[in-house]
């Protein structure tokens, strides 16, 4: 089966993220990073302003051209960091672009945040992508800049859940 993991990363902790995920799941695996055209700011104040503002008014930033052909795939993997208890923009710009050619996949989804909201951010993207539920999901905390036993645990807990969903595809 194959899967990828299309993911938005601010500040690395997703990446990181996306990184263990396909390390784990080894072959059949296609990571696909978005990038804004506009990149937001990235430290201080502004980082905050920007990024919140953008999540909570439901904004979707025009991306850089990502290779994605959905009929490659049997399972999708998305990630995003959590902004103002929602799925990070650039995150949801991809979901409203390929809404349809989802529909059919088994959906899994991790987000990463460094406070809370992350289950109302999860819960967002599904109704954003009009599913009931995921395949799986999990919910990281800042898994790059504070790693800690949770998050590997938490690490191995989602591939475990992947890897048993594949094999029943």
């Amino acid at each position: 089966m194959k899967t990828a993991i299309v993911y938005y990363s601010m500040g690395g902790n997703t990446a990181y993220i996306a990184a263990r995920i396909a390390k784990k799941l080894a072959a059949n695996v296609d990571v696909i990073e978005l990038t804004p055209v506009k990149a937001y700011p990235d430290k201080g104040f502004k980082k905050f302003l920007w990024g919140g503002k953008s999540a909570v008014m439901s904004e979707k930033p025009p991306l850089m051209p990502y290779s994605f052909n959905a009929g490659n795939y049997e399972q999708i993997i998305l990630g995003f960091p959590v902004w103002a208890s929602r799925a990070a923009p650039p995150l949801c710009t991809f979901a409203e672009e390929n809404k349809e050619l989802l529909k059919d996949k088994k959906i899994s989804a991790y987000a990463c945040q460094a406070g809370s909201g992350a289950k109302k951010a999860l819960n967002g993207l599904k109704n954003l992508l009009g599913i009931s539920e995921y395949n799986a999901e999990m919910i990281f905390n800042d898994p790059k800049d504070r790693p800690d036993e949770d998050n590997e645990k938490k690490i191995n807990e989602l591939c475990d859940k992947l890897l048993i969903s594949s094999e029943t595809i």
